[in-house]
């Protein structure tokens, strides 16, 4: 697909923005994203987010949950109904499609949708980006194997993404520091899938002496 602009797009754009204070942009969590969905919003940030989740909807339910839970500092309550109003990683992402197109259908110039979505993007890095799932040590068992069904179902792009979030989380929860090897091999990746300067640098600061 084609890259919105030097930062992080789609559903890895709308997890950063789930910290631990994110209720303060709404009391529930779609109109937390109703917030970040604001009308001046360009169209190509909501069409990827509508993409990656679209994407997500071939995962079981729980592994969208599990992947949700890693990238973002929501909490284990996060799906259990109550001041979210999300019950499950299903609803979930059936909830941000909703979202989408009804911010894409207020828009005049909105872009025609079509129903196919490119579900062959980083497939040229797919082995190299199931290898740095694995070599992510630090990021928990159950939450590498849940990247590696996305890498397969989904794309490799969004399954790469993913772990760039877990990453983020999983190191500021643990202290975990990533190689300058390592991290050599992600900034590969993130030029392989055209991303923009500040994608992969997201987990710079992980690196051991940085």
């Amino acid at each position: 697909m084609q890259r919105i602009d030097e930062f992080d797009f789609g559903v890895t754009w709308l997890m950063s923005m789930f910290h631990q204070d994110w209720s303060h942009h709404g009391p529930t969590a779609a109109e937390a994203v109703q917030y970040h969905l604001w009308e001046g919003l360009d169209q190509e940030s909501v069409l990827a987010l509508r993409r990656d989740a679209r994407l997500l909807q071939s995962l079981h339910s729980e592994t969208v949950e599990a992947l949700w839970q890693a990238g973002t500092a929501t909490g284990p309550d996060f799906f259990s109904g109550g001041r979210t109003g999300v019950t499950s990683g299903a609803q979930w992402v059936e909830q941000l499609i909703a979202l989408c197109d009804a911010w894409l259908s207020a828009k005049q110039q909105a872009r025609p949708l079509t129903s196919s979505i490119d579900t062959q993007d980083g497939a040229d890095v797919a082995e190299a980006v199931l290898d740095e799932i694995g070599r992510a040590r630090f990021v928990p068992d159950d939450i590498r194997l849940a990247l590696g069904e996305c890498a397969r179902r989904c794309t490799p792009d969004l399954a790469f993404r993913l772990l760039l979030r877990a990453m983020v989380e999983a190191g500021a929860q643990s202290h975990a520091s990533l190689t300058t090897q390592q991290y050599a091999r992600l900034e590969t990746l993130g030029s392989a899938l055209h991303y923009g300067e500040f994608v992969v640098s997201e987990v710079k600061h992980l690196v051991a002496g940085s």
